[in-house]
């Protein structure tokens, strides 16, 4: 059987598939060209510089973290450098395997493991994180001989934050830690110039002025741009910028002042703000107790947290700048202020106090101390007449009390520059209207509410910082500022002072002899009045006014010497002050929590402040012990000179330590003869 077939028609097929195979190979080739095109040409400098980049490595270099120093030069934070091994979890392959075999060369405890676990929970797995800190040279050999052993482990010298001085000024110095997560996302927020210059840095400042000044403190990142071998091994250094170490806070503070207060206080809560008059500048900020930021700086324990945290006592909080107490009779002599500005009473009406003040159903009494008698405005707050103010209170009315006393910075932030101050209660109609919108049966503001501010209780509640400042007002007769803790900051790179002068306000319209009625007024409180037997012998005049605040209301029936057993529901003590007379260059308000009356318990401190800053007196160590107790008034002993004393912490005070039996021995002979 012959097969016929159309030989022109197979070729045409033929020709056509060999076009088409040779379009596709065509094609082939164009996508080929153009997306060699496209890689060397168009997309040139990016690979060019993904090359790079696998060829060099760009490392950052974090500076070394500003210094924070007293008005006298004295360091209050440093720096120091020490040797840390670090994991990193993404080039491990057994974590913990590999953690057991890290104990038997280096020593890891169970509080290691748990606080690299939770550094784990916060990072990023591919981050390098601290297992063990401050290593010893021979942990350091020791590793390092069997490093081979260990893929993903390495050790890295880092700085440390180190607090020389303990827990001295703890709550106004702060602490740093590291980087969490909640400030990792705020950073979203930054500027790419911010962002650039916090690569590397793990430890930020989480309270008090390492906080509130972590930009100053920082300084700038430096990198520096490495070739790498295909290993990663660094092979030589291409390019290099050091770092800028961050900058020096030169302190209004002096801590000699502030190690003293504290020590006068001890084992007792309370705060005590101490300011310059005539700059705004803070000389002492107190809040005890305190705590040690040393704790944090590696990640705190969760022990050391636990007793810090639970603590009945809230030695994490900060006192002087969140501690809100009602004023008690400090208060009088704003009161007093208030109506001499406003006009409802002049200086020399006289009203009998009869020591109980009706006014409707209710009678206001008086303390057992007080006297009755007739009394002007300044026996009123010389012997603290509480129907004095009682009336003036009522005469006033709420609002016109809080307008007069708003401008001297009650019931409103100072801006002091420190973060997280509160604002206090200064009251008045609207501010109860809004304390209570949820609850309108209680919006409407009693005029008998008004009768018991007058002697600072009911809403009144105020921080030391404010009432410091609102005295300092006073002392320098309406001169404002802003207080401030940070005298200047020093650039040590280009050896230049920036000095930060405190904000001055506009000034307060005070007549001068309504300021004299006031200041003398509590000159004599010091004179004749509450605290004569704390400054006798005083070598210089003071103004001051004592003050005793509830710390918990009374039930009905219920007297006050059926709850002082309760350590904690006893009565505040309180004090403001102001020295010297003539031209004051300190103003002070302190309180001693449940420490009853404001003579006993707050008034000594505020003598032994005094006695330093204008006689640059410190207490002898009997007079230290018994103030400590509430048992002194004048200061007892021989007082030493303040340059002589070391400081708490010092090197000089670990190898200078006290004879405890010594000093009780005649703590307890000056007492028998201590004046009451």
């Amino acid at each position: 059987m012959t097969l016929i077939t159309n030989l022109h028609q197979e070729l045409g097929r033929f020709r056509l598939r060999v076009l088409a195979a040779g379009a596709f190979v065509l094609f082939c080739f164009l996508l080929l060209l153009a997306r060699l095109v496209w890689l060397q040409v168009v997309q040139h400098n990016a690979f060019l510089e993904r090359a790079e980049s696998n060829r060099t490595t760009v490392v950052p270099i974090v500076p070394n973290r500003g210094l924070i120093v007293d008005r006298n030069g004295i360091v209050l934070a440093s720096n120091y450098s020490a040797y840390t091994l670090e994991i990193t979890p993404s080039k491990v392959v057994d974590l913990d395997k590999a953690i057991d075999e890290l104990s038997g060369v280096i020593e890891i405890q169970p509080r290691d493991r748990k606080r690299f676990k939770r550094l784990m929970e916060e990072s990023k797995n591919f981050e390098s994180l601290p297992i063990r800190t401050k290593l010893t040279d021979v942990e350091v050999a020791r590793f390092a001989a069997q490093r081979f052993r260990f893929p993903g482990v390495e050790i890295k010298a880092r700085l440390f934050r180190s607090y020389p001085l303990g827990e001295v000024g703890s709550h106004l110095i702060g602490y740093i830690g590291r980087i969490n997560q909640a400030e990792k996302k705020a950073q979203d927020d930054w500027s790419e110039e911010e962002i650039a210059n916090y690569r590397g840095t793990e430890y930020i400042g989480k309270l008090g002025l390492e906080q509130a000044y972590e930009r100053e403190l920082h300084g700038i990142t430096g990198f520096e741009q490495v070739e790498t071998s295909a290993g990663g091994k660094a092979v030589r250094r291409l390019a290099h910028r050091p770092p800028t170490p961050g900058n020096t806070l030169v302190l209004s503070i002096d801590i000699r002042l502030q190690a003293l207060v504290e020590e006068l206080y001890k084992d007792r809560r309370g705060a005590l703000v101490a300011i310059d008059p005539r700059n705004g500048e803070v000389l002492a900020f107190v809040s005890k107790p305190t705590f040690d930021p040393n704790l944090f700086v590696d990640g705190i324990d969760a022990d050391s947290w636990r007793d810090l945290n639970e603590n009945p006592d809230k030695p994490l909080l900060n006192r002087a700048l969140r501690g809100t107490y009602p004023p008690g009779s400090t208060f009088k002599p704003l009161m007093a202020m208030a109506a001499l500005n406003s006009g409802k009473r002049a200086a020399n009406v006289v009203i009998m106090d009869n020591l109980n003040y009706t006014f409707g159903n209710k009678v206001f009494g008086s303390p057992e101390t007080d006297r009755a008698g007739p009394k002007d405005m300044r026996l009123a707050i010389v012997s603290s007449s509480n129907v004095y103010f009682y009336s003036l209170a009522n005469e006033m009315g709420v609002d016109l009390i809080h307008d007069q006393l708003e401008p001297f910075g009650l019931g409103r932030k100072t801006d002091i520059d420190l973060q997280g101050e509160v604002t206090g209660v200064l009251p008045s109609q609207d501010w109860k209207r809004r304390y209570f919108a949820k609850n309108p049966a209680n919006q409407k503001w009693f005029p008998g509410e008004t009768i018991s501010l007058g002697i600072g209780q009911g809403y009144n509640n105020f921080t030391m910082l404010q009432m410091a400042n609102a005295y300092a007002t006073v002392a320098s007769g309406g001169q404002r500022f802003k207080p401030r803790l940070v005298r200047e900051i020093q650039d040590v790179v280009q050896h230049k002072n920036r000095r930060m002068a405190s904000d001055a306000l506009e000034p307060l319209p005070l007549k001068p002899e309504h300021v004299d009625v006031i200041r003398n007024a509590m000159n004599g409180v010091t004179l004749e009045g509450t605290s004569r037997q704390v400054f006798l012998g005083a070598a210089y005049q003071s103004g001051g006014k004592t003050g005793t605040a509830q710390a918990v209301g009374l039930k009905a029936g219920e007297k006050y010497k059926d709850i002082k057993a309760d350590e904690r529901k006893r009565d505040h003590s309180l004090y403001v002050a102001f020295a010297p007379m003539e031209a004051p260059t300190i103003a002070l308000a302190l309180i001693v929590e449940n420490a009853g009356w404001g003579s006993s318990g707050a008034a000594p401190i505020a003598r032994r402040v005094f006695d330093y800053v204008l006689q640059g007196q410190y207490p002898s160590e009997e007079d230290i012990l018994q103030t400590q107790q509430a048992k002194t008034y004048a200061p007892i002993g021989t007082p030493r000179r303040a340059a002589d004393v070391p400081l708490p912490g010092s090197p000089a005070a670990a190898s200078a330590p006290a004879s405890a039996a010594s000093v009780a021995s005649a703590a307890s002979a000056a007492a028998s003869g201590a004046s009451r």
